[in-house]
């Protein structure tokens, strides 16, 4: 016979993995953000920052998923 309770069928680990989730889509959802927003920026903003068009090019090229 078994004595198994709800208690102990509970998966602990969910409500960290269930975080873990919300914080990768958070920073994939900023890099998307930013990425977006860095083409946008003027010749002026970019050598202010010291960047170049090509740098912005390769940089919204990349996937969201991708540091």
């Amino acid at each position: 016979m078994s004595t198994l309770t709800q208690n102990s069928m509970t998966n602990h680990h969910a409500p960290g993995l269930i975080h873990q989730i919300g914080e990768t889509l958070h920073v994939w959802h900023e890099r998307y953000r930013t990425r977006r927003e860095l083409t946008n920026w003027s010749a002026r903003d970019l050598q202010d920052v010291g960047l170049s068009w090509s740098d912005v090019a390769y940089e919204a090229d990349k996937p969201f998923w991708r540091a």
